[in-house]
Formats: C-alpha cells, sequence, structure tokens
C-alpha cells in the first residue's frame, strides 16, 4: 500500500477516488450465434445479408464467438482491473420475434454471463436495445410503430424481473439518434431506410420507448437508470450566417432531440412542429423519467454547413481538418469533449445528473507483428488525451463519475463490417484468438495508478 500522499505518475491522468473505468461492447458485435439457443433473427442479421450493405460482405454470424469465450473474455476484464463492463442484452434471444414468452435459453446466457461478471470484480452495465431489433417487429413497421415501444416494454420487464438484483447499472437505448437517424434517416444503418427527415416517429419512438423501459426496470427494482446518448459538439463550417444558422439547426436535431426530452421534458423549439403529429398525450412526461446518470457516447465534433437550395436536406456535413485522423478517418479532438462537458454542465445544471462516459474510443487497425506484439501507440495517445479531457471538465466542476473504453475487443463495427478496429484485445478474425494490445496494457496500469489503487 502506498503512502497517503502518494502521487499519480504524471504520465496518468488522475480522476477522483471511485471514479470507475470499464470497457463497453454490443450483443451483435461480438456475441456471434446468432441461430443458437432459440435467438431469433434481427434486422442487423436481414440488412448484412443483403449484398452492398456492410463491407466485404460481413455479418455477425460469428463476429467474435464471445457466446463461447464469455469465461476467456472476462477474464481479460479481470486482468485490465476494470470495475465494471458494459454490455447489450439481444432482444432476439429473450423474445426471438420480439413478443411473447421469453427464450429460457436466451435468459439463462445472461445469467451465466452476469454471475460471471460479478464473480470477477465487474459491475455490470446493462443495455436494453444496442440496434438488434427482431426482424419480425420490423415486419410491421419497427421504430416507426408506435406498437413497438408497448414490446419494448413487456421486454424490458421481463429482463428487469430475472436480472434486477444482479445489474448494477441500466440502459434502456443505446444512441437513439444514430438507430433513427442513420437507420430510417440515411439508410446506412439496419433496417436500411431512406426516409430522411420522415424517420422522427422513429426517434420519437426510441425516446418513448426509452421512458417505458425506465418504468419497468424501477418495478422491477433496478436501483441505477440512465442513458447511453451519442453527442457532439457541432461546429458551423465558417462564420457565414447560413452556416452558423443551420449549424444550430442540426445541433438541435443531433443533440437536443434526444436530451432535452429525457432531461426536461420537451423537444426543442425549432423542430417541436416536427413532433406533433406522432406525439400522444402524456408521452413527453413518459419519456422525461429520472436519470440515475447521464451516459455520453463521444467520438469527434462534427461541422456543418448550409447545403444548396436543391438539396434533399438543408445541411451538408463537412471534413473536420486541422486534426489528426483515426483509421476511420475520424478527427481526434479531446478538447471537443471536454468542450462538451463544460458546456452541458454550464446548460443543463439542476436538470442533469451525474454523468458517465459510456463509450470513448478509437478504430487503428495494427495487427501483431512477427513478435505477437501489437503496438497499437496511437490508441494509448487516443485515450490518454481523452481521459485527461475528462479530469480537466471535473477539475472545472462537471461530476464525471466514469469512462467506458470502447472496446474491450475488436467486432464487428455495423456497415464497417470487420474493416475497422476498436479494441483493447486484438481478435484474429480466423481462428479468434486475442491478443492484449499495447493500449491493454496501458488502461491497466492507469487504473493501477488510481488513488483508489495506491
Amino acid at each position: 500500500m502506498a503512502p497517503p500522499h502518494a502521487v499519480v505518475p504524471h504520465d496518468f491522468p488522475s480522476l477522483p477516488p471511485g471514479f470507475s473505468f470499464g470497457t463497453s461492447t454490443a450483443s451483435y458485435q461480438i456475441e456471434g450465434a446468432v441461430a443458437e439457443d432459440g435467438r431469433g433473427p434481427s434486422i442487423w442479421d436481414t440488412f448484412a445479408a443483403e449484398p452492398g450493405r456492410v463491407a466485404g460482405g460481413a455479418t455477425g454470424e460469428v463476429a467474435c464467438d464471445h457466446y463461447h469465450r464469455v469465461d476467456e473474455d472476462v477474464a481479460l476484464m479481470k486482468e485490465l482491473g476494470t470495475s465494471g463492463y458494459r454490455f447489450s442484452i439481444a432482444w432476439p434471444r429473450i423474445q426471438p420475434t420480439g413478443r411473447g414468452p421469453a427464450n429460457e435459453k436466451g435468459l439463462a446466457f445472461y445469467d451465466r454471463l452476469i454471475d460471471t461478471l460479478l464473480a470477477n470484480g465487474q459491475e455490470p452495465m446493462v443495455t436494453l436495445y444496442h440496434w438488434d431489433l427482431p426482424q419480425a417487429l420490423e415486419d410491421d413497421g419497427g421504430w416507426l410503430n408506435r406498437d413497438t415501444v408497448d414490446c419494448f416494454a413487456e421486454y424490458a420487464a421481463i429482463v428487469g424481473e430475472r436480472f434486477a438484483d444482479r445489474v448494477a447499472h441500466w440502459i434502456p437505448v443505446n444512441e437513439p439518434n444514430v438507430a433513427s437517424i442513420l437507420g430510417y434517416g440515411l439508410g446506412t444503418h439496419a433496417p436500411g431506410k431512406a426516409m430522411l427527415f420522415d424517420c422522427l416517429p422513429a426517434a420519437h419512438h426510441l425516446l418513448l420507448a426509452h421512458g417505458r423501459a425506465a418504468i419497468e426496470l424501477r418495478k422491477a427494482g433496478a436501483t441505477s437508470v440512465g442513458c447511453a446518448n451519442n453527442h457532439a459538439p457541432i461546429w458551423p463550417a465558417s462564420d457565414d450566417d447560413a452556416d452558423v444558422g443551420m449549424s444550430k439547426i442540426f445541433d438541435a436535431l443531433w443533440n437536443g432531440t434526444f436530451l432535452e426530452p429525457m432531461l426536461l421534458g420537451r423537444y426543442p423549439v425549432d423542430l417541436m412542429p416536427l413532433f406533433e403529429d406522432v406525439m400522444s398525450d402524456g408521452d413527453l412526461a413518459t419519456i422525461r423519467q429520472p436519470l440515475d446518470f447521464y451516459g455520453v457516447n463521444y467520438y469527434n465534433p462534427m461541422k456543418v454547413a448550409a447545403a444548396d437550395e436543391d438539396a434533399e436536406i438543408p445541411f451538408d456535413l463537412r471534413e473536420v481538418v486541422g486534426y489528426p485522423t483515426t483509421d476511420f478517418g475520424w478527427p481526434i479532438v479531446p478538447d471537443a469533449l471536454r468542450e462538451w462537458l463544460v458546456m452541458f454542465r454550464a446548460r443543463f445544471r439542476a436538470a442533469l445528473p451525474p454523468i458517465v462516459i459510456t463509450e470513448s474510443g478509437c478504430s487503428y487497425n495494427v495487427g501483431p507483428d512477427a513478435d505477437g506484439v501489437v503496438d497499437d501507440q496511437a490508441r494509448i495517445d487516443y485515450l490518454r488525451a481523452h481521459v485527461n479531457a475528462v479530469s480537466e471538465a471535473i477539475q472545472r466542476g462537471v461530476d464525471v463519475r466514469g469512462y467506458y473504453c470502447w472496446s474491450l475487443m475488436d467486432n464487428f463495427e455495423w456497415a464497417e463490417g470487420y474493416s475497422q478496429r476498436f479494441g483493447l484485445v486484438h481478435v484474429d478474425y480466423d481462428t479468434l484468438e486475442r491478443t492484449r494490445k499495447k493500449s491493454f496494457h496501458w488502461y491497466a496500469d492507469l487504473i493501477k495508478a488510481q488513488p483508489q489503487h495506491l
């Protein structure tokens, strides 16, 4: 045990005692076993099977085979020294068609995962929906159909009843903005519908599902319910009034549409007319459930310009130049995370619960060298800078309680297939061998260097 005055080595950011470090994954991205033990097809199974949808024709049929490798993967978490693990439950494993009685074999898999996590010192943080909607529900309209909200509430009740006694934290819906805008608006994610602004009913129903699920989870005894919203500072492409104005509208769409209903019980005033036809009395009150934590998924800022008058949509996303990029081409701007957190607190203050960074990470595609070493120094630099940004925000008075690195291991990266590697652990997709990257060891050392470990 180090003496009380011990200092954190200067190489590592310092976070307050009790700060949680974890890793994050999602069911379709790592589990595989898509047709085993009664699991039904999801929209991502269908989407990935359509030619041209996913890079390289990849699917999640095997992914990382986590379904059969739980013990090995949880042992990696214990070795890391993380205190928590965020994962998602595959709705089609619990209700293969999204309706009806629970599939016992599906529940049993997550029983085993949760018990293994607890036995290895990992607090489970469970996401109910990380985009793998049962295909049968999509056949009936998916998130465009309000009935899907009722089905989701039933699913939440089943899962809550089974696991609330052991799960520390719950997230009903991951990134409803990505699920609705990319899945139903632009068509680049499942279910692949390019409806532009007609996707907004899906956004409303995902928010309503969040609220309904939070109610059901608390009925089942859940004591910590939050969210995991994807947020980004939105920068105007220039000082031109049109670009500045359009960046504010896009900010309202990407950020405000999802945080204002959860925190304030309203939609952004400029966008409210777009939701009036889809809302029923009481919807906003249902969405605005008390949150025990607010999860922020952060990757990069976005730059927006006003589009040409004849464009299908009024805004034009521009490249953020002047910064290094990941292998995904995403700009690396850790200061934008600090900026977002400080502005978020300044804007919402009393309405804002404690914050958790529920996802933050980067894609670098380096693999093992001749000696089997994965030297991903760029990921170490990225993580150090972003954890530092969180530390600086805390010093500015923002109440941030945890940082969950995306991701524990390389995995199926949605429409990019297996072409982008976000993991602390390298996965050989032919042999499924796991190899700890240098960033894995750095993250473990970061955790050991924190005050609670000194």
